[in-house]
Parts: C-alpha cells; structure tokens; sequence
C-alpha cells in the first residue's frame, strides 16, 4: 500500500452513485409495493451497502483500513430505473472515493440479484463518482497551493557547527526543497551561528523581502539552542496554533516531539517558522502544517496576495 503515515487527519468526503435499470415500470412498482418475492429490496440493498464500506479494505487490495464515521445510502426511483446514491465520511489521512464506488456497487449488485427473477431485463447501467472533499482536489487546498505559488520564501539555519564549516547543512537544502515543491519561489539558505544578535539581525534583514522566512535548528533545549528567545520578541503577532499542530503531528510519530520549544508568527506581512534543526523533525513540521498554514495570507486583514 502506498504509505501515508506523513499525512494529517482531516475530514473526507466522498458520494458516489449507480443507476440500476428495468425492463418494465412493474419492477418499480414491485418495488413500492414491497411485492419482491425475496424480500424488502431497498432495505436489504441498503445493509449490504453499509457492510460493503466497512469491508472495502479487505477486498481492494491498496485501500488502507480506515473508521468510517458516517455511510448512507439514498434512493431515487425512476419510472424504470434506480438511482443509488452512496455518501461516505471519515476523518483520516485518505480518501473515501473507493470506499463509496465499492459500497454503491454492491448495492447495485444486491438490488439486481434481488430483482432478476422478477425482471430477467434488468441491467446496472453505470457506477460513477459524483464528489469528493478533503484531498488535493479540494477547492480549498487549490486556492492554497495558489497562495504557494505566489509567494517567496527564505530559509536560515541556525547552526554553530554548520557555520564554522565543520558539519554539512542537510535540513536547511531540505526544507528549501520542499517549499520548492509547493510552487514557492525560495531565495535561498543563509547560515548563522547560535547566537541571539546574528539570528535577529538576519530575521530583521530577510523578513521584509519574503512571504515565509523559517529558521532551522536551536529550537531544542540545549545551551545553545536560542532560536525561539531570538525570534519571540520580534514577532508582531505570535501564532500558537502552528507550533501546538506541529508538536501534536510529530508527538505520535516519536516521544520526543514536546521537548521541541519552537514558535511561529507573523512579523509585519511575513510569516516566521521555527523548525527542529534534525531532517526528520523538519520535514515532519513543514508535513504537519503546509499548505494550510498558508491560509493566513488569505486571512490577513489588509492582505493582497
């Protein structure tokens, strides 16, 4: 299965439909009428339609298992068909587009078996996807990536031993790559030593020329790490809910993520992050809060972006 453990949770979801067809309207009059010899046709339909969401993990071999927190199923009887509609809800870090196509389909399936022996004309017409919310194709997370697309950004690392030139800079080519591959424009990595002055005078030099200026490292508990003392009272409008989505993102992922003091906010019309100096615990930052971080420049009063 592809692997989707970077992914957040977030509310999905998904209908999808399917027309079943008779050969004559006294099918669909047998069907009123609860006249079917085998039983209640839509009712019975209906159950294994739900039954059939649970399961679509165990029958489609790439769907991963997933809770399914609301299924229904809707009717709309035509002089000679039937219209099915699935609705599918989760909260959870994939889609419930198969989930909904698989749980439709056999309702369909259930109504013709059901149907056949009344009515040896009848066909399933079609199974389609109607709609889906909540992944990349969500109209929100479009108008995000927009925002990404228009934006420039800036990274500094916040290493003594980088700066010295006695260790590589790995995070910092890291995270300029990934805000590349959100359409941003980054304008490069700047390398400064832990040390209050020098991460303020770059803060104060960067932030006016850029949208989005993170910092990478000294966010941890070390004498040295003082990239959140340095950056806090610069910031205009601090933003707790990034760090607080962020810790909470990398704290099922390791045990150590609460340890992590690192803060965001605004300063002026620019966005300030700061990140773990590790890879891991910087990509896993910028996979916790990209691209709907980006929402604040949609937000901002006075903001034209």
């Amino acid at each position: 299965m592809i692997n989707i453990t970077h992914k957040s949770n977030t509310l999905r979801k998904a209908i999808a439909e399917a027309v079943v067809k008779t050969s004559s309207a006294a099918t669909i009059d047998a069907v009123k009428n609860r006249a079917v010899p085998k039983g209640d046709v839509l009712e019975f339909a209906r159950v294994a339609g739900l039954f059939a969401v649970k399961k679509t993990a165990d029958m489609i071999p790439d769907c991963h298992p997933m809770p399914v927190e609301f299924a229904a199923v809707n009717y709309a009887l035509g002089e000679q068909e039937i219209r099915i509609q699935m609705e599918v809800h989760t909260v959870y870090k994939t889609g419930v587009e198969v989930e909904a196509m698989h749980g439709v389909s056999v309702v369909a399936l259930t109504l013709y078996d059901m149907l056949k022996p009344i009515d040896k004309g009848i066909e399933i017409a079609s199974i389609r996807l109607v709609s889906k919310t909540g992944g990349k194709s969500d109209a929100q997370k479009l108008a995000l990536n927009e925002i990404c697309e228009r934006s420039q950004a800036a990274v500094v690392v916040c290493s003594d031993s980088v700066f010295r030139g006695d260790a590589e800079d790995k995070a910092g080519v890291m995270v300029a790559e990934l805000l590349s591959q959100t359409g941003m424009r980054v304008q490069g990595i700047r390398v400064v030593p832990d040390e209050i002055d020098h991460i303020q005078a770059c803060l104060k030099e960067l932030a006016p020329t850029v949208d989005v200026l993170l910092f990478v490292g000294g966010t941890g508990l070390s004498h040295r790490d003082v990239t959140p003392e340095a950056v806090r009272p610069l910031l205009s409008r601090e933003i707790d809910g990034i760090m607080e989505t962020a810790r909470g993102y990398g704290q099922t992922r390791m045990p150590f993520a609460m340890l992590s003091r690192g803060v965001a906010g605004m300063v002026g019309e620019t966005l300030v992050m700061t990140l773990p100096g590790s890879t891991k615990g910087a990509k896993e930052t910028l996979d916790a809060v990209f691209p709907a971080v980006m929402h604040v420049f949609a937000v901002k009063d006075g903001q034209k972006h």
